[in-house]
């Protein structure tokens, strides 16, 4: 029978460590975050004794492995995209690809409110590109620029939201910081394009291996019937059909943007019509039901004999 699956989070110091047999016992398998946090470790160690297979979902950021052991004491990792599952070395047999996803009910298109200007969701840190997006800002285009600052604790890079502010003088860009969940869907379904246009090199020449892992704000913006415009890099190109749902353009390139953010503000039919596809490819593939759904499967997988539960089943990307 499959039980609720065991979760484990805590600071590495947290007296986790005496509590894991308790806390694991009973269960079929169990499930962690982020294979090289201090707690996943040691319930990866605990379950492996005990013999329990231990599932981890892990965005593919990087670390230390143990010299190699560290991935074999997981019988599988569960994955946001393709990419990240590469970013983390994970192995391809043991890895099923469970995207993440959008809620369609909250965020979804409104056809009573009208469409007006570009957005940008994220950090306001150099790899999301913003600066570029200024550069490729159509003349007379309206900007709407909602995130966060403060990531960045040293110069230059410290600098970069007030460089943003130079950039935007006298432009119809609004700086709306940091917007609370609530007001985000309504964000998302009056714009006519969502850009993303994260670069592998800032504006300061510094060189940028993990952009974007995935992109939830393009899930996002797709369920709610807006097109997506982002570079080509990471897990984006999994889940933005060029031509379809959006338009993917070569990370850092301000003419190939300003292009597309032209063609789509310039032609509103176009801009529906992909917007249509996005939703309905969220609907289709990218809801968090479909991302549970992956989820369980994997877990399924595992508690089948053991004939086919070490290595069968699809690799990653499938």
């Amino acid at each position: 029978m499959l039980r609720a699956p065991t979760h484990l989070h805590g600071h590495p110091a947290h007296p986790l460590t005496a509590a894991l047999p308790a806390a694991l016992a009973g269960a079929d398998l169990v499930h962690t975050h982020h294979m090289r946090s201090t707690p996943s470790r040691l319930a990866a160690v605990t379950a492996r004794l005990r013999g329990q297979p231990a599932v981890v979902t892990d965005h593919g950021l990087q670390g230390g492995d143990w010299g190699g052991l560290l991935p074999r004491l997981f019988a599988r990792f569960l994955t946001v995209s393709t990419y990240s599952a590469r970013e983390l070395g994970a192995p391809p047999a043991r890895t099923r690809v469970i995207y993440g996803g959008a809620d369609p009910r909250r965020f979804t298109p409104d056809p009573t409110v009208g469409r007006d200007g570009i957005l940008f969701v994220g950090r306001l840190t150099p790899h999301k590109g913003v600066d570029r997006l200024l550069a490729a800002l159509p003349p007379g285009a309206h900007l709407r620029i909602v995130g966060s600052t403060g990531h960045d604790p040293d110069l230059p890079e410290r600098d970069y939201p007030r460089l943003l502010h130079q950039l935007a003088a006298g432009r119809a860009v609004d700086f709306l910081g940091p917007a609370p969940d609530r007001e985000l869907p309504a964000l998302y379904r009056q714009a006519v394009a969502l850009a993303l246009p994260s670069v592998q090199h800032t504006c300061y020449g510094r060189a940028i291996r993990v952009s974007e892992l995935l992109g939830l704000v393009a899930l996002e913006a797709m369920a709610s019937g807006t097109p997506v415009v982002c570079s080509r890099l990471g897990g984006l190109p999994e889940i933005v059909q060029h031509g379809v749902t959006g338009f993917l353009v070569e990370p850092g390139d301000v003419a190939e943007l300003r292009e597309r953010l032209a063609e789509l503000l310039g032609n509103p039919a176009l801009a529906a019509r992909l917007g249509r596809n996005a939703r309905e490819l969220v609907l289709a593939r990218f809801t968090w039901r479909a991302c549970a759904e992956r989820c369980l499967a994997a877990y399924a997988e595992l508690l089948r004999p053991t004939s086919t539960a070490e290595g069968g089943g699809r690799s990653a990307g499938v």
